[in-house]
């Protein structure tokens, strides 16, 4: 995990105590890769704030970070399935989203989600879709299942890599055994573990950071991805292409929140007010490679992201939204993962 310094900061972690913090300081905790520069450097130039951009690369290590106390964070990325965990724990605070300065620019589909009544915590970052994506010069054959992920043939066997993120990995195993994703029987946990065990042998790393270089640069060549991030290594690396499996992808939707110990909250608000204007939601996607949930932005966004074959899926694919489990189907999760690693 690298972090991503976008001001002159000595340590985020000793300009984070209490007696560092300024009132021109912004803390943001992301996704590596997953901020577009630009965008920072345009709120900073408007606003005079300083922003420090650290990185965490599971949704499991964000969970524990903020569990800790946030570490000093003002504003953090969630996906849509850990708001309700974040909100039951006291984790995030109110925001109150509709009443901020753009509220109404939020789309209709991401106003009042399931995962976040009235948008009382959240506001949209970005969202898309998680497959695996293959070096065609490698292995030219088709891609239209998980089963060559799971049994990799000649040429993509030791040339895997998978994200580190249980979430992912496991709900991966879950559709191709076409078991419940939200699991809580052991028995079938153990069918999830035994598959990801026979995986391993053919796995290079686990890693969520870093994947873009290693497609382009062939260290592996089929890989666990976001769509988006396809999308920009394609650019670079025309031979590769993601995969749309028979048994279902997996959608997330992400959303800016603020920690409950945030100690700029003043400026995450001015952060996620700016964010909520449509030039600025498109700036990010154009970046990232992702689609947004704010309104008004259609014309500015990079018109390749209207056509491109990782953000428009096929129109039969089965879409799978990240998966909001009881505390009895996590702990299992967690188990086989743990096991699986060690």
């Amino acid at each position: 995990m690298k972090p991503q310094k976008l001001s002159m900061m000595v340590s985020a972690i000793s300009l984070m105590t209490a007696s560092a913090v300024s009132a021109e300081d912004l803390f943001i905790y992301n996704w590596t890769d997953y901020t577009a520069p630009e965008l920072i450097e345009s709120f900073e130039k408007e606003t005079g704030i300083d922003v420090t951009i650290d990185t965490f690369d599971s949704s499991e290590t964000l969970l524990a970070k903020l569990k800790q106390g946030g570490a000093g964070y003002d504003i953090t990325v969630v996906g849509h399935n850990y708001v309700p965990i974040l909100v039951s724990e006291g984790l995030i605070q109110p925001i109150n989203a509709p009443d901020l300065n753009g509220g109404g620019n939020i789309a209709e589909n991401w106003a009042d989600p399931e995962w976040d009544a009235g948008n009382v915590y959240t506001v949209p970052w970005n969202w898309g879709t998680t497959s695996f994506a293959v070096d065609t010069s490698v292995y030219d054959g088709d891609i239209d299942t998980y089963e060559i992920f799971f049994n990799p043939p000649e040429g993509l066997s030791g040339s895997l890599g998978l994200l580190q993120s249980s979430e992912y990995t496991i709900q991966f195993a879950q559709l191709f055994l076409g078991l419940d994703r939200c699991n809580e029987n052991p028995e079938e946990m153990q069918q999830v573990l035994d598959l990801l065990l026979a995986q391993k042998e053919h796995v290079k790393l686990y890693s969520s950071a870093g994947v873009i270089e290693r497609m382009i640069s062939g260290d592996t060549a089929m890989h666990q991805i976001w769509n988006g991030d396809t999308m920009r290594a394609r650019g670079d690396k025309p031979t590769l292409q993601y995969a749309y499996p028979k048994e279902g992808v997996i959608a997330w939707f992400d959303n800016l929140v603020v920690p409950t110990g945030a100690q700029n909250k003043d400026n995450a608000i001015k952060f996620i007010e700016f964010m909520l204007r449509p030039e600025n939601a498109a700036l990010q996607s154009n970046y990232s490679g992702f689609g947004n949930g704010i309104s008004g932005n259609e014309e500015m966004m990079d018109p390749t992201l209207s056509s491109a074959p990782e953000i428009v899926a096929p129109a039969d694919v089965k879409l799978y939204p990240t998966a909001q489990c009881s505390e009895e189907a996590i702990r299992l999760i967690d188990r086989v993962w743990t096991k699986l690693l060690n």
